[in-house]
């Protein structure tokens, strides 16, 4: 039986908002219409979709536990933080905010402003907008840029009267956005991601969000993929726990991960599709998480903070998270890249360093327990977001061609909302309607004919 898409978006849509049905004792079946191997947010909305048209799903994770780079530590302390991505974005148009809101966890707008130090003091209002104003011009350059015939670094196209806010500028615009130095950031990638405004806040954690949507989905954890046998017909899923026939395969790994060779393909993923993925390669980011009770630091609640630098050996602060007493150091690019493999001691010793320098050693002195994130040491993952070489934007649309019955989702694959959950959230809803089509699932209606998703994707340009 075949249905046509709008019908399918109305049952999806309704599929969407019905109460949430634990599968965790469903057994794993040897055979499925769809698999779909990850379980982060790529991998759960291509298998909420799925299901939404009545086809049998399995999702096999190789964690062991759903969510991919959306985690929520709910153990280490005693409130709640994402070790991986915390914002979502677009709330006109994300329809995560409105699942959110119907699993009955709480959104509300991520904070908008932030504060500069130089040294032991704010910046005056005065120094501010002169940091504003570097900010200005080399986004300004970089739009620019991107606008000639051929893609080069963001780095090479910066102005260069940046003064004293250089380094904090550098950070913001590459490693503090992307995971990566400007010198390795493509001008067109960065460019076409300011397709995302308002961030939002889960008060519960981003994880916890993932988690919630996928608590009805039938999926398999700690079962790694070990080998995809695919054709033009069907697939067979290798994991350690038998194989799994299907009609069609969504795979929802990192770039890295996918490069790697952890999963073998035979016949082998064409080299057009890997040389696209090494050119999206992950960037690095990592959260070292500090409690500091007593706020020691004087700072508000949700304070986003960042300092003075000549260097990209900087850091920001999300300070007194959700009102607790934690703090998140966030480091990136090169310089987190090479901190976060020093291990979780030297990564804790530079957040204290940095602490004393903008604060004082008695500030430093009232952290408390600790944690950091090491995302490039995360087998399963490898990195933290997908980020374009100079030359390699047009790498997002190759990964998103069918290779046979298999489809390529999660962040890398979006054109504009790479390295968020939004656009991995959408690159699986959009992976699993074109593996729907390959099985003759969904049939598309006459082009004249708009529906939801179309109008959605259409948005005129501002």
């Amino acid at each position: 039986m075949t249905i046509t898409r709008r019908s399918f978006l109305s049952a999806s849509a309704a599929f969407m908002s019905a109460p949430v049905l634990s599968a965790a004792a469903a057994p794993l079946p040897r055979e499925a219409d769809i698999v779909v191997i990850g379980a982060g947010a790529a991998g759960i909305a291509a298998a909420r979709r799925v299901m939404a048209a009545n086809r049998k799903v399995i999702v096999v994770e190789a964690a062991s536990q759903i969510g991919g780079r959306c985690i929520t530590d709910s153990s280490t302390f005693d409130v709640p933080f994402d070790r991986g991505a915390r914002w979502l974005h677009n709330p006109d148009t994300n329809p995560m905010i409105r699942l959110a809101r119907s699993a009955g966890l709480d959104v509300s707008p991520a904070p908008s402003g932030q504060k500069m130090r130089i040294g032991r003091r704010n910046a005056r209002a005065g120094e501010t907008e002169e940091f504003l104003a570097a900010l200005v011009r080399a986004n300004r350059a970089i739009d620019e840029a991107a606008r000639g015939k051929l893609d080069t670094s963001c780095a090479s196209v910066l102005p260069k009267d940046l003064g004293d806010w250089a380094g904090a500028a550098e950070f913001l615009l590459g490693a503090g956005f992307a995971g990566k130095d400007l010198k390795e950031l493509s001008a067109i990638d960065k460019a076409r991601a300011q397709d995302r405004n308002a961030p939002i806040a889960c008060r519960q954690g981003l994880g916890t969000l993932i988690a919630r949507l996928g608590e009805q989905v039938p999926a398999v954890l700690s079962t790694p993929a070990s080998r995809i046998v695919w054709s033009n017909r069907d697939v067979s899923v290798e994991t350690q726990s038998g194989k799994i026939a299907a009609r069609a395969a969504i795979v929802t790994v990192s770039t890295n991960v996918l490069m790697s060779g952890a999963i073998k393909f035979a016949p082998d993923i064409p080299k057009r599709t890997l040389d696209a993925a090494s050119k999206l390669a992950l960037g690095s980011y990592d959260h070292i998480v500090v409690q500091l009770p007593g706020n020691p630091l004087g700072l508000s609640r949700d304070d986003i903070l960042i300092e003075q630098s000549n260097s990209t050996r900087t850091a920001l602060m999300y300070a007194n998270i959700g009102g607790s007493s934690l703090c998140s150091i966030d480091v990136g690019g090169s310089f987190g890249r090479d901190l976060s493999a020093q291990g979780e001691s030297a990564m804790t010793a530079f957040a204290k360093e940095w602490i004393t320098k903008l604060f004082g050693s008695e500030a430093a002195a009232a952290v408390k327990k600790t944690a950091a994130t090491r995302w490039n040491a995360s087998p399963y993952v490898m990195g933290a977001m997908s980020a374009s070489s100079p030359g390699g934007q047009l790498s997002r649309k190759i990964l998103t061609e069918p290779i046979g019955n298999l489809f390529l989702a999660g962040e890398a694959t979006h054109e504009t909302l790479w390295g968020t959950v939004d656009g991995a959230w959408d690159s699986g809803e959009r992976a699993a309607d074109a593996a729907l089509r390959k099985i003759g699932a969904i049939r598309d209606e006459p082009a004249d004919v708009p529906t939801q998703s179309t109008k959605r994707r259409r948005a005129p340009r501002q």
